[in-house]
């Protein structure tokens, strides 16, 4: 089966939280810009490479959860593994980095356009658009936060190098909550368990 369109930049804003109700943790307020589907992935994969690079420079922050708030949801996460560590990447709303794994997990949310009417297939489709040969590996529905996710785990080529991705996208409450996971094809089942536990472990918060 093959997957159809990866991008750059996680979708439009909202917030996010990264921890979960039994335990306080830091707050972070994501950009207010909007950001568009498909270049999601491809901001990403530059981004996270950049930081990657100049570590020791102080692009990586803690590796503990963090908190987002938007301006019309909140959510917290599961458990951030303890190789991961906090980065900036523009068009990410939370990020980390796994420098032994030379891999990115990276959230967004956005509210309105989309999030009722639009199938999540054609939503993850939207993720991938900037990408060649893609090929889904496995493709499921899953429960999370009491509503049906799409979780696909695909291969696919930006300018001819191969990446592995493990993707989520679940809509709630009018909101649309894309979870990406990027890393080399080879090292992909590898590190692909923690982030199935850090997505799990999603919840929208009540205001």
């Amino acid at each position: 089966m093959a997957a159809d369109g990866a991008g750059l930049r996680f979708r439009e804003s909202s917030k996010i939280v990264a921890s979960r109700a039994n335990f306080s943790v830091p707050m972070f307020r994501p950009p207010r810009k909007p950001l568009r589907p498909g270049r999601w992935a491809l901001t990403l994969l530059v981004g996270s490479s950049v930081c990657a690079a100049i570590a020791q420079a102080g692009c990586g922050a803690s590796s503990a959860p963090g908190v987002v708030r938007g301006p019309q949801t909140d959510f917290a996460l599961g458990q951030v593994p303890a190789s991961w560590r906090r980065i900036h990447v523009s068009d990410a709303q939370l990020a980390y980095r796994d420098d032994a794994l030379e891999a990115t997990a990276a959230v967004n949310a956005r509210c309105g356009k989309d999030a009722d009417d639009v199938p999540l297939e054609a939503l993850r489709r939207q993720l991938f658009i900037y990408f060649t040969d893609r090929e889904v590996e496995h493709e499921e529905r899953l429960q999370l936060d009491g509503r049906e996710a799409l979780k696909t785990v695909l291969r696919a080529r930006l300018d001819g190098v191969p990446q592995g991705f493990v993707v989520y996208v679940l809509k709630k409450d009018g909101c649309v909550y894309d979870f990406m996971y990027i890393t080399d094809p080879r090292t992909l089942q590898e590190g692909q368990a923690a982030f199935d536990r850090f997505v799990l472990g999603f919840r929208t918060i009540a205001r």
